[in-house]
């Protein structure tokens, strides 16, 4: 085992947190102890009791997180496993921002319990569908992702009807380290210490368990009870550190990693070290910071920072996982019943989606409860709702409609702009465009943001390509590369540049801001992706056969599967740029159409189309009217849509 490395890492910090001491206070001004604040002047309190306290805390919380990610990975055997994958932090994160804004009472004994309740009901959740899949490995990883996909959703929306509360949720949901005295380093030492050791008396029993079940039973292991304590000393390690400054991300990931790189052979071993480069790591991303910020830089919560290290460091592990995992028992294909008449279901569709369209132009809230407005004001109603319903459900077919072509393409179920990261690269292009071009106008915008999900599309391709991935892996590099553009969004929502608060407001996603002219604008490209979609019906059906198959039948497919990206990438960015990046949408709405019966290619994507359209609106209608007078973000109504949805197709077994 070499630590040569270590040691130069824990030399970089020492010298970056000593110029941070520097710049804030020159030495021989520095205060003698015992340190008592009354007999200091302000830049030696800022000093003692709140740079130190906060390297202390930068240790100590990265420390934790390691622990914590060592523990999660030696349990479930997959090297994926931390407090973020698995949607543990982001469990507690959604726990103290519910809490704090609708029962603050909760929160007077302290945030520990919330955040403890936030991250076992998610934790628990992950488990129960890794179960269904006997902990695959990629599997599970994807499902907790996609969980803390969700909380983060809700959170994020949650926050955003909230004003009073903004600046400081977004602030904290960045994992901001600040302190003001040494209590908190005192709290996590003396609960870091005792799981440390707890985690070293687990040590023995673990690698047993990774023997695989039927020799642990043979000697006699009990498994249900030592995944459940273990799992149990992981996410309490979260969940305080969740409750004590807020999301932290990979840490978790990358710390036992870089136990396995510095040669950590045993379990044991890896265990002990795991905290050590834990803290060395998020002591580094905090010193940087800081550092910059003497610079001039805009001043960043660390969680921010240590986000970005997610998405490069899961594509770099993919890759090196086929060894110890097969990547058959990973497929989540699985045969669908057909429809007897799909053309008449299809019809059916149409009708009900005109159906419940009219409901929601004509139905609504008001001061005197549900009703039809009056005739008189109609004029000044209707227009205003028509073009919110016509938004909202072009948007959703567009979404509905990319997914249906990367389902098809990937011939995975689970395959959509929103888990394969497209919507978060169209989100960056948002972002780009707003901070790169003084006073966009809605143009650049668009293209920006269909730049940025057809881009994002096309590296996730070609990266699959070049690992020859199955497709649950291709699923999960699609997840890393959404969590990598979090990261960014969460770094800019988290300084203080005012353009950050135009991409906060849209990220929820709304259709109320649309103009009549983009609405219309949004239904022809919405009309002409089903015309590709029905002109594609044959590439469709033969693509998910395999590259030999597609290839002996004639197909050319390098061009096509560019255009197919192309088509995808250009409908979730149009989609994105209007209503912002709505979730699961386009996941649900093609695994819907399969499920009532819709399995060949043209009825697949008719159906799929019509669905997407269906949800979106209905969940227009529902961020509408479920508060008046006030509307909801969009995107929050489509997460509740398609959790359930969503939950139901991972609990299927392949």
């Amino acid at each position: 085992m070499s630590l040569r490395p270590l040691y130069a890492a824990v030399a970089l910090v020492l010298a970056l947190w000593a110029a941070v001491f520097a710049a804030a206070l020159p030495l021989p001004q520095w205060p003698m102890l015992p340190w008592r604040a009354g007999d200091m002047n302000i830049d030696q309190i800022l000093l003692a009791f709140g740079l130190m306290p906060r390297m202390a805390v930068a240790l100590l919380i990265g420390a934790m997180l390691g622990l914590a990610g060592g523990l999660m990975q030696a349990v479930l055997r997959n090297p994926l496993a931390d407090p973020t994958t698995l949607g543990t932090s982001a469990g507690a994160q959604l726990a103290i921002i519910a809490a704090s804004v609708f029962a603050p009472g909760l929160l007077a004994g302290g945030s520990l319990p919330i955040a403890l309740a936030g991250a076992g009901v998610t934790t628990a959740l992950v488990m129960m569908l890794g179960a269904r899949r006997g902990f695959a490995p990629v599997t599970i990883t994807i499902a907790g992702m996609l969980v803390g996909m969700l909380a983060a959703a809700i959170g994020t929306a949650i926050t955003l009807a909230q004003g009073h509360y903004l600046l400081t949720l977004v602030i904290w949901n960045g994992g901001a380290l600040t302190q003001n005295d040494w209590w908190v380093s005192a709290r996590l030492l003396a609960i870091f210490l005792p799981a440390l050791a707890a985690a070293l008396l687990l040590a023995r029993p673990l690698m047993l368990l990774s023997l695989g079940e039927a020799q642990a039973k043979s000697l006699g292991l009990g498994q249900t009870p030592l995944r459940f304590g273990t799992m149990l000393l992981a996410v309490m390690l979260a969940a305080i550190v969740a409750a004590e400054v807020g999301l932290v991300g990979f840490i978790g990931l990358a710390a036992p990693a870089a136990a396995r790189a510095l040669g950590a052979r045993t379990l044991r071993q890896r265990l002990m070290l795991a905290p050590v480069a834990g803290a060395v790591l998020l002591a580094l991303a905090d010193a940087l910071l800081l550092n910059a910020a003497a610079l001039g830089l805009p001043s960043l919560p660390t969680g921010a920072l240590t986000g970005l290290i997610g998405g490069p460091l899961l594509l770099w592990l993919l890759p090196r996982m086929r060894a110890s995992v097969p990547q058959q028992a990973e497929d989540a294909r699985a045969s669908a019943p057909r429809a007897a008449n799909p053309r008449k279901l299809l019809i059916a569709l149409a009708i009900l989606s005109a159906i419940l369209g009219l409901c929601g132009l004509m139905l609504g809230q008001s001061q005197d409860g549900w009703g039809i407005p009056p005739i008189a004001l109609w004029p000044n109603f209707l227009p205003i709702r028509a073009t919110t319903l016509l938004a909202a459900a072009s948007a959703g077919a567009l979404l509905a409609g990319a997914g249906a072509i990367l389902q098809r393409m990937t011939a995975n179920p689970m395959a959509a702009p929103e888990v394969l990261g497209v919507t978060g690269g169209a989100s960056l292009g948002y972002a780009a465009a707003v901070f790169l071009i003084a006073g966009p106008t809605p143009l650049h915008l668009a293209i920006g943001t269909t730049l940025g999900a057809a881009l994002t599309l096309a590296a996730l391709t070609a990266f699959a390509l070049r690992a020859d991935m199955a497709p649950a892996r291709l699923l999960l590099a699609g997840l890393a590369i959404g969590a990598f553009a979090s990261a960014v969004l969460a770094a800019i929502m988290a300084s203080d540049d005012r353009r950050a608060w135009a991409i906060l407001g849209w990220l929820a996603g709304s259709a109320t801001h649309v103009t009549p002219v983009g609405a219309t604008a949004l239904a022809m490209l919405a009309a002409l992706l089903l015309a590709l979609l029905i002109a594609a019906q044959r590439w469709l059906d033969i693509l998910p056969l395999g590259a030999e198959v597609s290839r002996a039948l004639g197909l050319p497919l390098l061009p096509l599967r560019l255009g197919l990206i192309a088509a995808a990438g250009l409908a979730t960015g149009a989609a994105t740029i209007w209503v912002g990046p709505v979730s699961f949408v386009g996941l649900m709405a093609p695994h819907l159409a399969r499920s009532l019966g819709l399995v060949r290619p043209l009825p697949f994507v008719i159906g799929s189309w019509l669905l997407g359209a269906l949800l979106m609106a209905i969940a227009a209608f529902g961020a509408r009217t479920v508060t008046y007078p006030y509307d909801l973000p969009l995107g929050l109504f489509a997460t509740l849509i398609g959790a359930p949805w969503l939950f139901i197709l991972l609990l299927r077994k392949a």
